[in-house]
């Protein structure tokens, strides 16, 4: 598959069973560098699983996978590696550890990862945990964040590594409408602010219409619907029309 000089990420007739149970199922879609892809479906049609094919959790049985230049299911350990650098991952429980603060969560990718030195990564962390509003939060444990303070907390360790994609499982799972906005807001600014891909699994389709410029439509393993939301509410499948006009 040829893809385009601006795709940050490109699935190429992608194919993923389990067992007897074909998750999905001759996959192909495109993702611009600087966009947000919004991947809408019932439960269990692979829309999580797409995710962990991305961050090559999981390899596909067929079809190619490419981040950028690098096609991901070919790489060996140390160019998978450098891929993933690429990319940030928001959990649906947000990922924390537990037993670190806030600011501890965020130093780990940093001293591990990076060869900053302990001014940079403080500086870094004060710039990321003001970028979303935790600014003062940093010394607490994340058994003392409320679940959207947690959900803040898990884009900050999502972004501090400065990822030019950024996949979220669920954003806003869990959160009242009114948190639920605020995390649509911080995904919008890091895009805006820092050009940076999303790619965002959600069952939240008022949210999904406010971040989203694509919209990829799964059901039963096949994608059954791509592109904007007009072109999505003019498909002929019924399925996609009925979940992009669900509010």
């Amino acid at each position: 598959m040829t893809h385009s000089d601006q795709a940050a990420v490109v699935f190429d007739h992608v194919s993923k069973s389990f067992g007897a149970n074909q998750v999905l199922r001759d996959v192909s879609f495109e993702v611009h560098a600087g966009t947000a892809l919004c991947i809408l479906g019932r439960s269990g049609t692979g829309k999580s699983v797409t995710l962990k094919l991305l961050v090559s959790l999981l390899k596909p049985d067929n079809g190619g996978i490419w981040v950028e230049q690098d096609e991901i299911s070919r790489l060996g350990e140390h160019d998978l590696s450098r891929v993933r650098r690429k990319l940030g991952f928001l959990f649906q429980d947000a990922a924390l550890f537990d037993s670190l603060t806030l600011y501890e969560n965020l130093a780990l990718p940093l001293r591990r990862l990076t060869n900053k030195s302990q001014q940079e990564i403080n500086l870094s962390i004060d710039r990321v945990l003001r970028q979303v509003e935790l600014g003062t939060d940093g010394n607490r444990m994340p058994s003392e964040l409320s679940g959207g303070m947690r959900k803040r907390a898990g884009l900050a360790r999502a972004i501090v590594l400065e990822p030019k994609i950024l996949l979220a499982d669920e954003p806003s799972s869990g959160l009242d409408c009114i948190t639920a906005s605020e995390i649509d807001e911080l995904l919008l600014k890091q895009k805006a602010e820092h050009q940076t891909t999303l790619i965002v699994v959600t069952h939240d389709v008022h949210g999904a219409r406010r971040v989203g410029d694509r919209f990829a439509v799964f059901d039963h393993g096949d994608l059954v619907a791509y592109g904007t939301a007009d072109d999505i509410e003019g498909s002929s499948n019924q399925t996609a029309r009925r979940l992009i006009s669900e509010r």
